[in-house]
């Protein structure tokens, strides 16, 4: 691992983060919620907002998955979608539903902001975002999908969307858009 050159916990907090916190709407898997603190860290996202049934650290199924990630990602619990939503508009993040919904923009479509800060919503297993976080988003984004399925498992969106994220905010590529 040390020849990989990975900052310890204490040097990853004092990284510079990317802008966004990932706000957990109501996901029921603590494997899954346990593998986005894991994919937070990689892309060293700012925060993970915690929200309604998401089961919280310290718990056994989540650390089997998120494999220490929760000691290095900051997070938070909030027990209303609503609220959340509150606290992320008052520090001034942009609040980005990730779902399939009538008006929403193609990720690849996408441009970031390069000053803002965002707030990007991932929804339950089953039933997606919520009506109440839908209702409150200031936009919504869509990943294209090509498949016979639906949907992607919340684990492989918030990888793919997050890494869209760095890829556009922090690598700054020529051939972006």
């Amino acid at each position: 691992m040390d020849e990989l050159g990975r900052p310890s916990i204490e040097e990853f907090k004092q990284l510079d983060k990317l802008p966004v916190t990932v706000v957990l709407d109501s996901v029921r898997s603590l494997h899954n919620v346990g593998s986005i603190f894991r994919t937070c860290d990689g892309f060293s996202v700012e925060r993970i907002l915690l929200c309604g049934i998401t089961g919280t650290p310290p718990h056994r199924d989540i650390e089997k998955t998120a494999l220490g990630a929760t000691q290095s990602v900051a997070w938070q619990y909030a027990k209303d979608i609503r609220e959340a939503i509150g606290l992320l508009k008052q520090e001034g993040k942009k609040i980005i539903t990730i779902e399939q919904a009538e008006g929403s923009t193609m990720l690849h479509r996408f441009k970031p902001e390069e000053q803002a800060s965002y707030a990007l919503i991932f929804g339950n297993e089953v039933n997606g975002v919520s009506d109440e976080a839908m209702d409150l988003a200031d936009q919504c984004i869509e990943i294209p999908q090509f498949g016979t399925k639906h949907s992607f498992n919340i684990v492989i969106s918030a990888g793919i969307v997050l890494w869209d994220f760095y890829y556009k905010l922090k690598l700054k590529s020529d051939d972006l858009f």
